[in-house]
């Protein structure tokens, strides 16, 4: 397959415009969805994207309201969020061609079923070629040209020197990899685990209780990920151990500052479903504690998001509870 000519991106939010800078600074065509006619006048007239004020965007981005317009390029990115992959596949589908990439970027599971997303396409879309974009990156920086590296995951080898030209950007560097499941946990646990984090540093508990934190929450997504088929040195690389630093350390993640804001009584977890931001950690904590139970895992931490988010257990409660487990060696 030649290199591509046209990237399709679906989803004209901040990570879809912040790719879409990417694809055009690799010398890509860009047809960038958006559902929004307004998202789209703005793109096209001023350069700029609604949810990256004050970033110019490259000339070679053309937004579209027309979803048959940038599902016809030779590479397709989804940049929805994981709770709406089922549906926005579905509608992108009919107008895919034949072993057309898609890439999915979205780090989450599907909440009803349990899915990783890439499961999702494979029912919704099983005559593209699945890969998915993962790793710590925060879309104003990505947009900005700032330094960022992240992994592309394909079982398919011929799909990857592709996508690596795809997004190969002179600041932007891909890796490829081939643990599609690794690269898929790593991002969709870290969601979780920045959550707590965050109420970690809400609760004032400080530096040493984070970085405490932190590493075990790391123990965690690599045990879920190894479980259930990914690779250590993924978990311990950029998808996994890399985002889970980004994530759990800054406020630019909405993981950690939701965390934080919890923390700190000032948030509740009601908010996110009534208009306040997208939390994917949220969504992802119950299904990641089921998937752990079904493997016989033991994740405390996500055992303790999942209890607080539900009502279950009160913040107090679960700091409580993680501090009076049973003595043991670390490596278990």
């Amino acid at each position: 397959m030649a290199t591509p000519r046209t990237i399709g991106i679906i989803g004209a939010g901040a990570w879809g415009a912040a790719l879409a800078q990417v694809t055009a600074r690799a010398g890509g065509r860009v047809q960038l969805y958006a559902r929004r006619p307004e998202a789209v006048e703005a793109i096209n007239r001023e350069r700029s994207a609604p949810n990256l004020p004050g970033i110019r965007l490259c000339p070679e981005i053309i937004a579209t309201g027309e979803l048959a317009e940038a599902a016809a390029a030779d590479v397709v990115v989804l940049a929805t969020p994981a709770q709406t992959t089922r549906a926005v596949s579905s509608e992108v589908a009919p107008h895919v061609a034949p072993r057309t990439p898609i890439v999915i970027t979205a780090k989450g599971i599907e909440r009803d079923t349990g899915r990783l997303l890439s499961e999702v396409i494979a029912e919704t879309i099983p005559h593209g070629r699945i890969a998915v974009l993962s790793g710590p990156g925060f879309a104003r920086e990505v947009a900005s040209g700032l330094p960022t590296a992240v992994t592309i995951a394909s079982v398919d080898r011929a799909v990857a020197p592709v996508l690596l030209e795809s997004f190969a950007a002179p600041s932007f560097r891909p890796y490829a990899s081939e643990d599609v499941r690794g690269v898929q946990i790593g991002g969709a646990l870290k969601n979780v685990l920045a959550i707590a984090a965050g109420i970690v540093i809400g609760r004032a508990l400080g530096a040493s209780a984070h970085a405490a934190l932190t590493t075990r929450a790391l123990a965690e997504l690599i045990r879920i990920g190894v479980a259930d088929g990914g690779r250590r040195e993924t978990l311990t690389g950029l998808s996994g151990l890399g985002d889970l630093l980004l994530t759990s350390t800054n406020p630019q993640s909405r993981n950690f500052t939701f965390g934080e804001k919890l923390g700190r009584g000032e948030t509740t977890v009601a908010e996110t479903r009534t208009g306040g931001p997208l939390v994917e950690g949220v969504a992802t904590a119950p299904v990641a504690l089921r998937i752990a139970r079904r493997l016989e895992v033991d994740t405390p931490i996500i055992a303790a998001v999942a209890a607080v988010l539900s009502d279950k257990l009160t913040i107090d409660a679960a700091i409580e509870a993680l501090l009076s487990r049973p003595l043991k060696r670390e490596e278990d």
